[in-house]
């Protein structure tokens, strides 16, 4: 296989770890909007800060890490969109930045005021940093970035219906993860009722991005019909059927509250999506230009690819290990008071 391909493989594979980590950081984030007053949300949102305290700024390395790969893999198309689309891009920034300050304020907040400020910034940040994301991603799929500095329109580039409907579905999804992942943090620290808030939460929000996905079909249909036709045939439509399958089976498995095996189908619906999205688009980058004409260098990309390799044997692991030990239950993190040491 090519440098590049491999190399947009990688990069991919970055895309799908952010949408499925920190796209449920930001999930948990719209479950703290809508949980509630301070007294009545204060368990819910208890729950969500955590689940996510521990590990949503490590979600974000995947973010970086997809966005050195694009600036070094394929230049020319990094540098299109980010000239094109500099202003949800820079929404979405700022987004990540109110959200991280939000969340770490909030927590040392000891008035009531306070704690209701960050707390609301907090949640609006959650909601409408996926959504920009999402128009970006949009604006690739209709093919509105031409290649070159600054080419395409600086609104309609992001502000058209695929570009909507992929915001949506963004914020959509990213709920649907936050409550799927949160029926079985909520169930191993042995809070029921927390465990039934969570899984009412992700039934709706599942049901809700199935009709999203099927809505975005339709605007496929009417908006981007190159990639519609691409998504129904060949390679892409058997992983839009694993999407399907897979959503379907994690409402039954929802239903009969099987939380640690619907994390699995959760991720394997949203992957499929993705990846039948990408296999849709393959080989085209951009409007006229393929995977190709737009990768660097082979010294380049194989130099990439090498420092990737080493450097994956330290970050996985320890990666691996930030999600296991966090992955206990709140009992098992009280620290033994002096009084019951000796």
């Amino acid at each position: 296989m090519p440098s590049a391909e491999i190399m947009l493989a990688v990069i991919w594979l970055g895309v799908t770890a952010y949408v499925l980590f920190g796209g449920a950081d930001f999930g948990g984030g719209v479950w703290d909007l809508f949980a509630g007053g301070a007294e009545r949300g204060r368990s819910l949102r208890g729950l969500v800060e955590h689940s996510i305290g521990p590990v949503w700024e490590a979600n974000h390395v995947w973010l970086i890490f997809v966005i050195v790969l694009a600036w070094t893999g394929f230049p020319s198309v990094f540098a299109a969109v980010a000239s094109t689309l500099y202003i949800p891009l820079t929404l979405a920034a700022l987004g990540i930045i109110a959200r991280g300050a939000a969340f770490a304020f909030r927590k040392v907040s000891t008035q009531l005021w306070q704690q209701r400020l960050f707390g609301a910034t907090f949640a609006f940040s959650s909601v409408v940093t996926p959504f920009f994301l999402g128009t970006v991603a949009g604006a690739i799929a209709s093919g509105r970035i031409p290649p070159g500095i600054a080419e395409g329109d600086l609104f309609t580039s992001w502000l058209n219906p695929t570009s909507l409907a992929a915001g949506a579905l963004a914020v959509g999804t990213a709920a649907y993860l936050a409550a799927v992942y949160l029926t079985r943090d909520a169930q191993r620290d042995g809070e029921t009722g927390l465990s039934e808030a969570f899984r009412r939460r992700a039934l709706g929000a599942g049901a809700v991005v199935g009709v999203l996905s099927a809505v975005g079909l339709l605007v496929l249909r009417a908006d981007a019909r190159r990639l519609f036709d691409a998504l129904t045939s060949g390679v892409a439509l058997p992983l839009l059927i694993l999407s399907v399958v897979s959503g379907v089976a994690s409402l039954v498995l929802l239903w009969f509250r099987r939380y640690l095996a619907v994390r699995v189908t959760a991720a394997l619906a949203v992957a499929g999506l993705l990846w039948g999205w990408g296999a849709g688009q393959h080989p085209w980058l951009l409007p006229g230009v393929r995977v190709q004409d737009a990768a660097a260098t082979s010294t380049v990309l194989n130099a990439s690819l090498l420092c990737l390799a080493i450097g994956a044997l330290l970050l996985l692991p320890s990666l691996w290990w930030l999600y296991a030990m966090f992955q206990r239950s709140q009992s098992e993190e009280e620290p033994v008071s002096s009084g019951e040491s000796g």
